[in-house]
């Protein structure tokens, strides 16, 4: 049941929004509400003459006023709460104020305090924001979206609260986590807030302290498994094709045993990506070859060792291989310079235990045959390191400090500019600094790091670690897709949003060893791979036969920049 309309006055060609919704009810829905900023018309054409205070705002001035409460918080999540409290009275107050503070706000409204904020969600939560389905409701999923107030819905992200950062299975408290990526979306990709939904599949949880809780406000149900969730999960999507067919589908946070399967069931039948696994394999790739160029080496140059083979390592080593194959590996060539670490160690074809996305990476006997290992029958990461002559080493572990000094030495030896990426957030769980791979390669290798680290000196000469943040990627994927009207989201799109992301780093940023540009720039950097996105799409089949040209301006103008739109009621009351 839409409450608003976007349309066009044909004789000024100005934008304006229809209303159906009179007085207090504007004041309580987020996105219609301006608060102190309505105009006098508007307010006697409204009925909310004596609802507001005289003064009338504008935009800026009550982003002033919201800065000025939003830094009297002290506490994380506090801020955290305040924000999200804004989010749901004024949303374009709120997508205004963490425009002008994205870089500070950042880690408040997504990582680390969005993980605080999910494992407190119960107790915090003042306001309910988007959709939670769950097996008590899943057979009335049409009447639930048909329900939905938006205008029209082109973006859905959604999660089952399983595995919600590394903290685990949260339940439904794991809706924090699509909230906060669709304020990424808008406010670093520029997608329109009136037209994205995030949603949670409360489908039950494992985790013990949230079943006995009495205050824990999910399904409070052990997680469907087997063919009642895969049931659960084909009817979900069916309801989304149905209700909102052109929109994007981001699975986000779920487990790795169900997260490869959903990729793969549904990439072809609905336009859908996991971030998790193709983002950071996206961004993670845009480093090294940027990392390449600096180097004036190709990828089939290197020898890679990923350490940690989740989603997050399993992505990476998929756009490893298939940068490998552009440059004309065969797919065996390609795997044989991927050496993959995990639980079990090294990844070989006789490991047993593994699933189909390690699989493709497991090593051969023959490769490994004349290894010298420091204890015979083990196979350890510094092994691995010092007899794959690795030249790029990569870790999402969580595991702090796994990559020791005599790790980081073996690569310093094994090549003179080593790329080492400890991927891991948050810094806690990093597995090296910035600073001891500096000391162990005497300043000379290349380093990203998932978590932000501040610029460091060695030896008298300034660093500044890039951060593989999926900021980069993700935004840019969907707004391409959606922009190019593509059908889905291909292997090829994230390929050339990896290329795009490192065609921006500049000539200065990359002599002073930078592998992607700055998040400061990060609007300008969603543009650009939205349009690296939309040309693949064109040029695969798959989206509109717009030129390049047209693609640019197309997509600069749907980016969309927090203002306040005139409003007039339905029927010219």
């Amino acid at each position: 049941m839409k409450s608003y309309s976007i349309k066009i006055d044909p004789l000024v060609n100005e934008e304006y929004i229809e209303v159906q919704f009179r007085g207090q009810q504007l004041l309580t829905d987020p996105f219609l509400n301006k608060g102190s900023a309505f105009t006098e018309e508007e307010r006697i054409r409204l009925g909310l003459v004596g609802l507001l205070r005289p003064t009338i705002s504008n935009l800026e001035t009550q982003s002033v006023r919201s800065y000025e409460m939003y830094s009297r918080k002290q506490d994380d999540i506090e801020k955290y709460i305040f924000l999200q409290s804004l989010l749901n009275r004024n949303e374009t107050l709120f997508y205004c104020l963490l425009s002008k503070h994205l870089i500070e706000m950042l880690p408040i409204v997504y990582t680390p305090t969005v993980g605080k904020a999910c494992l407190m969600l119960s107790r915090i939560t003042r306001e309910y924001r988007g959709i939670y389905i769950s097996p008590g409701n899943i057979s009335n999923i049409d009447e639930i979206f048909q329900d939905v107030s938006l205008p029209e819905v082109s973006l859905i992200v959604v999660t089952d609260g399983e595995r919600i950062l590394g903290l685990g299975d949260l339940g439904s408290d794991g809706m924090g986590i699509p909230v906060g990526k669709i304020n990424l979306y808008v406010a670093a990709g520029g997608l329109h807030p009136a037209c994205c939904l995030p949603i949670c599949l409360d489908v039950g949880t494992n985790n013990e302290s949230l079943l006995g809780d009495p205050l824990y406000l999910g399904y409070k149900q052990k997680r469907l498994r087997g063919k009642e969730y895969e049931e659960f999960i084909e009817r979900f999507v069916l309801g989304v094709k149905r209700n909102f067919p052109n929109a994007l589908l981001q699975w986000e946070d779920f487990a790795k045993h169900t997260a490869f399967t959903l990729l793969e069931r549904y990439h072809n039948r609905i336009l859908s990506f996991n971030d998790d696994i193709q983002g950071t394999g996206a961004v993670t790739l845009a480093a090294l070859i940027s990392a390449m160029s600096i180097k004036k080496q190709s990828f089939s140059d290197q020898r890679f060792v990923i350490v940690g083979m989740g989603q997050a390592g399993s992505g990476i080593a998929t756009n490893i291989r298939n940068m490998l194959i552009e440059e004309g590996a065969s797919a065996d060539e390609a795997g044989r310079r991927i050496f993959a670490y995990d639980f079990p160690g090294l990844l070989m074809e006789d490991t047993p235990g593994l699933s189909e996305s390690q699989k493709r990476f497991a090593q051969k006997k023959e490769t490994i045959a004349g290894w010298k290992l420091d204890s015979p029958g083990k196979i350890s990461i510094l092994d691995v390191v010092r007899n794959s002559k690795a030249t790029v080493l990569i870790g999402v572990t969580a595991t702090n400090g796994l990559f020791d000094s005599a790790i980081l030495n073996q690569m310093a030896k094994n090549e003179d500019r080593p790329v080492i990426f400890a991927l891991s957030n948050p810094t806690s769980k990093t597995e090296c600094t910035p600073q001891e791979v500096a000391a162990a390669s005497k300043g000379r290798a290349l380093v990203a790091t998932g978590s932000p680290f501040e610029p460091f000196e060695y030896e008298g000469k300034a660093f500044v670690t890039s951060q593989c943040n999926n900021m980069f990627i993700f935004p840019g994927i969907g707004l391409g897709a959606l922009v190019s009207k593509s059908a889905k989201i291909t292997t090829k799109m994230f390929l050339q949003a990896s290329k795009a992301l490192s065609g921006i780093v500049t000539e200065e940023q990359r002599s002073r060893n930078m592998l992607l540009p700055a998040l400061t720039d990060i609007r300008d950097v969603s543009a650009r791979v939205a349009k690296a996105v939309a040309i693949e799409a064109r040029d695969s089949g798959l989206g509109r036969l717009l030129s390049d040209d047209e693609y640019e301006r197309v997509i600069r103008k749907a980016q969309w920049q927090p203002h306040y739109y005139p409003f007039k009621p339905k029927n010219g009351r």
